[in-house]
Protein backbone atom coordinates (compact mmCIF):
# COMPACT_ATOMS: atom_id res chain seq x y z
CA UNK A 1 0.00 0.00 0.00
CA UNK A 2 1.20 3.52 -1.21
CA UNK A 3 2.06 6.19 1.95
CA UNK A 4 -1.10 7.88 2.21
CA UNK A 5 -0.88 10.79 5.14
CA UNK A 6 -4.97 11.03 4.89
CA UNK A 7 -5.18 7.58 6.54
CA UNK A 8 -2.48 7.88 9.09
CA UNK A 9 -4.55 10.87 10.35
CA UNK A 10 -7.76 8.43 10.24
CA UNK A 11 -5.76 5.93 12.48
CA UNK A 12 -4.58 8.67 15.19
CA UNK A 13 -8.62 9.98 15.20
CA UNK A 14 -10.12 6.53 15.56
CA UNK A 15 -7.70 6.40 18.85
CA UNK A 16 -7.72 9.99 19.88
CA UNK A 17 -11.98 9.43 19.84
CA UNK A 18 -11.88 6.13 21.83
CA UNK A 19 -9.68 7.69 24.46
CA UNK A 20 -11.72 11.04 24.00
CA UNK A 21 -15.28 9.76 24.70
CA UNK A 22 -13.86 7.15 27.26
CA UNK A 23 -12.35 10.23 29.19
CA UNK A 24 -14.70 12.19 28.83
CA UNK A 25 -18.27 9.53 29.50
CA UNK A 26 -16.28 8.59 32.74
CA UNK A 27 -17.90 10.90 35.16
CA UNK A 28 -21.51 10.14 33.84
CA UNK A 29 -20.87 6.50 33.39
CA UNK A 30 -23.38 4.15 35.31
CA UNK A 31 -25.42 7.17 36.13
CA UNK A 32 -29.75 7.81 34.39
CA UNK A 33 -29.86 10.87 31.96
CA UNK A 34 -32.05 12.17 35.14
CA UNK A 35 -29.31 11.62 37.87
CA UNK A 36 -26.51 13.14 34.91
CA UNK A 37 -28.92 16.48 35.31
CA UNK A 38 -29.31 16.03 38.79
CA UNK A 39 -25.56 16.00 39.04
CA UNK A 40 -23.71 17.98 36.87
CA UNK A 41 -26.82 20.42 36.24
CA UNK A 42 -26.13 21.22 32.41
CA UNK A 43 -25.08 19.08 28.94
CA UNK A 44 -21.80 17.68 29.58
CA UNK A 45 -19.73 19.06 26.99
CA UNK A 46 -15.73 18.43 28.02
CA UNK A 47 -13.73 16.67 30.84
CA UNK A 48 -14.85 16.58 34.27
CA UNK A 49 -13.67 14.66 37.06
CA UNK A 50 -15.56 11.85 38.57
CA UNK A 51 -18.02 13.20 40.97
CA UNK A 52 -17.90 12.08 44.61
CA UNK A 53 -18.44 8.52 45.23
CA UNK A 54 -18.91 7.34 41.84
CA UNK A 55 -19.41 3.81 42.05
CA UNK A 56 -16.91 2.96 39.86
CA UNK A 57 -14.94 5.78 39.01
CA UNK A 58 -14.37 8.00 42.37
CA UNK A 59 -11.67 10.29 42.69
CA UNK A 60 -10.69 10.18 38.70
CA UNK A 61 -9.46 12.89 37.06
CA UNK A 62 -10.65 15.37 34.37
CA UNK A 63 -9.54 13.84 31.30
CA UNK A 64 -8.56 10.62 32.45
CA UNK A 65 -9.21 7.30 30.54
CA UNK A 66 -10.48 3.86 31.97
CA UNK A 67 -9.99 0.71 31.18
CA UNK A 68 -11.75 0.98 27.66
CA UNK A 69 -8.56 2.82 26.48
CA UNK A 70 -6.61 0.85 28.81
CA UNK A 71 -7.80 -2.12 26.96
CA UNK A 72 -7.66 -0.87 23.66
CA UNK A 73 -4.18 -0.20 23.87
CA UNK A 74 -3.47 -3.97 24.82
CA UNK A 75 -5.24 -5.22 22.23
CA UNK A 76 -2.71 -2.68 19.94
CA UNK A 77 0.22 -3.64 21.66
CA UNK A 78 -0.61 -7.17 21.19
CA UNK A 79 -1.06 -6.52 17.00
CA UNK A 80 2.08 -4.90 16.76
CA UNK A 81 3.91 -7.00 18.57
CA UNK A 82 2.86 -10.46 16.48
CA UNK A 83 1.70 -8.45 13.17
CA UNK A 84 -1.68 -11.08 13.47
CA UNK A 85 -4.43 -11.50 16.05
CA UNK A 86 -3.15 -13.71 18.46
CA UNK A 87 -6.00 -15.16 21.07
CA UNK A 88 -3.30 -16.90 23.33
CA UNK A 89 -1.15 -13.39 23.44
CA UNK A 90 -4.24 -11.50 24.19
CA UNK A 91 -5.57 -13.13 26.64
CA UNK A 92 -2.16 -13.05 28.64
CA UNK A 93 -1.78 -9.21 28.21
CA UNK A 94 -4.95 -8.99 29.77
CA UNK A 95 -4.58 -10.99 32.63
CA UNK A 96 -1.10 -9.00 33.34
CA UNK A 97 -3.09 -5.82 32.73
CA UNK A 98 -5.72 -6.80 35.19
CA UNK A 99 -3.19 -7.95 37.31
CA UNK A 100 -1.15 -3.96 37.38
CA UNK A 101 -4.45 -2.07 37.95
CA UNK A 102 -6.02 -4.71 40.53
CA UNK A 103 -8.68 -5.54 38.25
CA UNK A 104 -10.12 -8.87 39.26
CA UNK A 105 -10.71 -7.16 43.33
CA UNK A 106 -12.54 -4.09 41.96
CA UNK A 107 -15.10 -3.02 39.78
CA UNK A 108 -12.91 -1.86 36.57
CA UNK A 109 -13.62 -5.09 34.61
CA UNK A 110 -16.66 -6.19 33.10
CA UNK A 111 -18.47 -9.16 33.95
CA UNK A 112 -17.64 -11.57 30.93
CA UNK A 113 -14.12 -10.20 30.98
CA UNK A 114 -13.78 -10.80 34.62
CA UNK A 115 -15.04 -14.57 34.72
CA UNK A 116 -13.10 -15.15 31.72
CA UNK A 117 -9.45 -13.82 32.12
CA UNK A 118 -9.84 -15.34 35.93
CA UNK A 119 -10.81 -18.44 34.59
CA UNK A 120 -8.06 -18.16 32.07
CA UNK A 121 -5.35 -17.58 34.77
CA UNK A 122 -6.64 -20.37 37.06
CA UNK A 123 -6.09 -22.95 34.29
CA UNK A 124 -9.18 -22.99 32.01
CA UNK A 125 -8.55 -23.49 27.71
CA UNK A 126 -9.05 -20.26 26.35
CA UNK A 127 -11.49 -21.90 24.04
CA UNK A 128 -13.42 -22.44 26.84
CA UNK A 129 -13.06 -19.57 28.61
CA UNK A 130 -15.38 -16.73 27.14
CA UNK A 131 -18.32 -19.38 25.80
CA UNK A 132 -20.66 -17.14 28.09
CA UNK A 133 -19.34 -13.48 27.03
CA UNK A 134 -21.86 -11.34 26.13
CA UNK A 135 -21.33 -8.09 26.90
CA UNK A 136 -19.94 -4.84 25.67
CA UNK A 137 -16.07 -5.71 26.35
CA UNK A 138 -15.80 -7.11 22.93
CA UNK A 139 -16.81 -4.24 21.18
CA UNK A 140 -15.32 -1.31 23.58
CA UNK A 141 -11.94 -2.48 22.30
CA UNK A 142 -11.93 -3.65 19.43
CA UNK A 143 -10.86 -0.53 17.09
CA UNK A 144 -7.24 -1.87 16.66
CA UNK A 145 -8.67 -5.10 15.35
CA UNK A 146 -10.97 -2.92 12.34
CA UNK A 147 -8.06 -0.87 12.04
CA UNK A 148 -5.52 -3.98 11.51
CA UNK A 149 -8.28 -5.39 8.85
CA UNK A 150 -9.12 -2.06 7.03
CA UNK A 151 -12.55 -2.82 6.36
CA UNK A 152 -12.18 -6.46 4.55
CA UNK A 153 -15.27 -8.08 5.47
CA UNK A 154 -14.18 -11.79 5.86
CA UNK A 155 -11.04 -10.68 7.05
CA UNK A 156 -12.46 -8.61 9.65
CA UNK A 157 -14.56 -10.73 10.71
CA UNK A 158 -12.43 -13.60 11.22
CA UNK A 159 -10.00 -11.22 12.97
CA UNK A 160 -12.40 -10.15 15.51
CA UNK A 161 -13.24 -13.93 16.61
CA UNK A 162 -9.97 -14.59 17.61
CA UNK A 163 -9.79 -11.15 19.47
CA UNK A 164 -13.14 -12.39 20.83
CA UNK A 165 -11.94 -16.22 21.78
CA UNK A 166 -10.60 -15.76 25.68
CA UNK A 167 -13.82 -13.29 26.98
CA UNK A 168 -16.08 -12.90 24.85
CA UNK A 169 -16.66 -16.49 22.46
CA UNK A 170 -20.32 -15.98 22.06
CA UNK A 171 -22.39 -15.16 18.15
CA UNK A 172 -23.86 -12.34 19.40
CA UNK A 173 -20.82 -10.84 21.02
CA UNK A 174 -18.71 -11.32 17.71
CA UNK A 175 -21.72 -10.28 15.77
CA UNK A 176 -21.11 -6.55 17.41
CA UNK A 177 -17.43 -6.25 17.61
CA UNK A 178 -17.93 -7.08 14.00
CA UNK A 179 -20.05 -4.87 13.04
CA UNK A 180 -17.67 -1.79 15.02
CA UNK A 181 -14.68 -3.22 13.36
CA UNK A 182 -16.18 -3.21 10.10
CA UNK A 183 -17.41 0.51 10.41
CA UNK A 184 -14.06 1.46 11.61
CA UNK A 185 -12.02 0.18 9.16
CA UNK A 186 -14.56 0.60 6.24
CA UNK A 187 -14.60 4.54 6.72
CA UNK A 188 -10.52 3.97 7.22
CA UNK A 189 -10.37 2.65 3.47
CA UNK A 190 -12.02 5.83 2.13
CA UNK A 191 -15.56 5.31 2.59
CA UNK A 192 -17.68 8.41 4.29
CA UNK A 193 -21.27 8.15 3.73
CA UNK A 194 -22.50 7.38 6.94
CA UNK A 195 -25.37 4.83 5.76
CA UNK A 196 -22.77 3.04 3.56
CA UNK A 197 -20.85 2.40 6.56
CA UNK A 198 -23.29 1.29 9.01
CA UNK A 199 -25.05 -1.24 5.97
CA UNK A 200 -21.17 -2.79 6.20
CA UNK A 201 -21.63 -2.61 9.68
CA UNK A 202 -24.43 -4.51 9.85
CA UNK A 203 -22.92 -7.32 6.87
CA UNK A 204 -20.12 -7.78 9.30
CA UNK A 205 -23.12 -8.25 12.07
CA UNK A 206 -25.02 -10.87 10.01
CA UNK A 207 -21.26 -12.91 9.40
CA UNK A 208 -20.51 -12.95 12.80
CA UNK A 209 -23.28 -14.46 14.33
CA UNK A 210 -22.13 -17.48 12.35
CA UNK A 211 -18.63 -17.52 14.62
CA UNK A 212 -18.87 -18.75 18.44
CA UNK A 213 -20.71 -20.42 20.88
CA UNK A 214 -24.58 -20.06 20.01
CA UNK A 215 -25.78 -17.88 22.83
CA UNK A 216 -29.40 -15.88 23.46
CA UNK A 217 -30.05 -12.33 23.24
CA UNK A 218 -31.45 -9.87 20.75
CA UNK A 219 -31.09 -9.66 16.96
CA UNK A 220 -28.30 -6.80 16.85
CA UNK A 221 -29.62 -6.28 13.24
CA UNK A 222 -33.22 -6.17 14.07
CA UNK A 223 -32.17 -3.78 17.17
CA UNK A 224 -30.25 -1.81 14.88
CA UNK A 225 -33.04 -1.08 12.65
CA UNK A 226 -35.44 -0.15 14.84
CA UNK A 227 -32.73 2.35 16.80
CA UNK A 228 -32.47 3.90 13.22
CA UNK A 229 -35.97 4.22 12.97
CA UNK A 230 -36.04 6.24 15.88
CA UNK A 231 -34.02 8.70 14.58
CA UNK A 232 -34.76 9.03 11.37
CA UNK A 233 -38.68 9.44 12.70
CA UNK A 234 -38.38 11.88 15.36
CA UNK A 235 -36.78 15.55 14.71
CA UNK A 236 -36.46 16.50 18.32
CA UNK A 237 -33.11 15.08 19.54
CA UNK A 238 -34.12 15.31 23.39
CA UNK A 239 -36.86 13.01 22.09
CA UNK A 240 -34.36 10.44 20.08
CA UNK A 241 -31.48 10.69 22.95
CA UNK A 242 -34.63 9.45 25.08
CA UNK A 243 -36.07 7.21 23.04
CA UNK A 244 -32.85 5.16 22.19
CA UNK A 245 -32.42 5.22 26.17
CA UNK A 246 -35.22 3.97 27.35
CA UNK A 247 -36.60 1.59 24.19
CA UNK A 248 -32.59 0.45 22.63
CA UNK A 249 -30.95 0.61 26.56
CA UNK A 250 -27.54 1.93 27.22
CA UNK A 251 -26.25 -0.76 29.51
CA UNK A 252 -23.57 -2.77 29.19
CA UNK A 253 -25.46 -5.59 27.03
CA UNK A 254 -23.90 -5.92 23.70
CA UNK A 255 -27.27 -6.21 21.88
CA UNK A 256 -27.73 -2.61 23.52
CA UNK A 257 -24.69 -0.92 22.90
CA UNK A 258 -23.95 -1.41 19.28
CA UNK A 259 -27.10 -0.73 17.89
CA UNK A 260 -27.08 2.37 20.13
CA UNK A 261 -23.85 3.64 19.03
CA UNK A 262 -24.55 3.03 14.96
CA UNK A 263 -27.88 4.99 15.82
CA UNK A 264 -25.78 8.06 17.11
CA UNK A 265 -23.10 7.51 14.77
CA UNK A 266 -26.17 8.07 11.99
CA UNK A 267 -27.81 10.77 14.25
CA UNK A 268 -24.41 13.08 14.08
CA UNK A 269 -23.41 12.02 10.38
CA UNK A 270 -19.97 10.84 11.77
CA UNK A 271 -18.89 14.06 14.07
CA UNK A 272 -16.72 13.20 16.77
CA UNK A 273 -17.39 16.05 18.87
CA UNK A 274 -20.89 15.78 18.27
CA UNK A 275 -21.17 12.28 18.84
CA UNK A 276 -19.43 12.04 22.12
CA UNK A 277 -21.22 14.53 23.65
CA UNK A 278 -24.54 12.57 23.15
CA UNK A 279 -22.71 9.18 24.52
CA UNK A 280 -21.82 11.56 27.38
CA UNK A 281 -25.12 12.56 28.22
CA UNK A 282 -27.25 9.47 27.02
CA UNK A 283 -26.76 7.74 30.25
CA UNK A 284 -26.41 4.01 31.13
CA UNK A 285 -22.46 2.56 30.29
CA UNK A 286 -21.28 6.62 28.72
CA UNK A 287 -17.80 5.91 28.73
CA UNK A 288 -17.90 2.67 26.68
CA UNK A 289 -20.78 3.85 24.47
CA UNK A 290 -18.76 6.99 23.87
CA UNK A 291 -15.91 5.60 23.04
CA UNK A 292 -17.11 3.02 20.79
CA UNK A 293 -18.56 5.94 19.43
CA UNK A 294 -15.94 8.40 19.12
CA UNK A 295 -13.79 5.42 17.65
CA UNK A 296 -16.21 4.93 14.44
CA UNK A 297 -16.60 8.75 13.71
CA UNK A 298 -12.57 9.42 14.27
CA UNK A 299 -12.17 7.08 11.91
CA UNK A 300 -14.44 8.88 9.59
CA UNK A 301 -13.90 12.18 10.08
CA UNK A 302 -9.68 12.33 10.79
CA UNK A 303 -7.84 13.64 13.52
CA UNK A 304 -8.17 17.16 13.05
CA UNK A 305 -12.05 17.31 13.92
CA UNK A 306 -11.03 17.11 17.09
CA UNK A 307 -10.17 20.38 19.41
CA UNK A 308 -6.58 20.47 20.00
CA UNK A 309 -7.81 21.54 24.11
CA UNK A 310 -8.76 17.09 23.72
CA UNK A 311 -5.77 16.15 22.29
CA UNK A 312 -3.47 17.90 24.13
CA UNK A 313 -5.86 16.79 28.12
CA UNK A 314 -5.52 13.42 27.34
CA UNK A 315 -2.17 13.58 26.66
CA UNK A 316 -1.20 15.55 29.28
CA UNK A 317 -3.25 13.31 32.08
CA UNK A 318 -2.61 9.67 30.59
CA UNK A 319 0.74 10.06 28.44
CA UNK A 320 -0.67 7.80 26.31
CA UNK A 321 1.36 8.60 22.84
CA UNK A 322 -1.47 7.88 20.51
CA UNK A 323 0.23 9.79 18.19
CA UNK A 324 3.29 6.95 18.12
CA UNK A 325 0.39 4.17 18.10
CA UNK A 326 -0.91 5.83 15.13
CA UNK A 327 2.39 5.75 13.38
CA UNK A 328 3.05 2.28 14.09
CA UNK A 329 -0.61 1.15 12.99
CA UNK A 330 -0.52 3.36 9.98
CA UNK A 331 3.00 0.80 8.86
CA UNK A 332 2.06 -2.33 9.68
CA UNK A 333 -1.23 -1.98 8.07
CA UNK A 334 0.96 -0.01 4.59
CA UNK A 335 3.15 -2.99 4.58
CA UNK A 336 6.38 -0.44 5.71
CA UNK A 337 6.88 -2.88 8.95
CA UNK A 338 5.79 -6.23 7.37
CA UNK A 339 7.73 -9.39 8.82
Amino acid sequence: MKKNPLLKEKIYGCLVGVAAGDAMGMPTAMMSPEKIRTIFKDYVEDFLPAPAGHSIHANMRAGQITDDTQQTLVIADSILAHHTIDPTDIARRLITWCESVNAFDTLILGPSSSRSLLSIKQGKPIREAGIFGDTNGACMRISPVGIYAMGELERTVESVALACLPTHNTNIAISGASAIAMAIGTALSGESNVDSIIQRALQAAEMGMLKGNIWYGASILKRTELALQIVTSHQNRTSIMNDLYNIIGAGVAITETVPLALAVLKMTAGDPVDAIRIAVNLGGDCDTTASIIGGMCGAIAGIRAFPDKWIEKIEEVNHLHLDQYAQKLYDLVTGQNSK
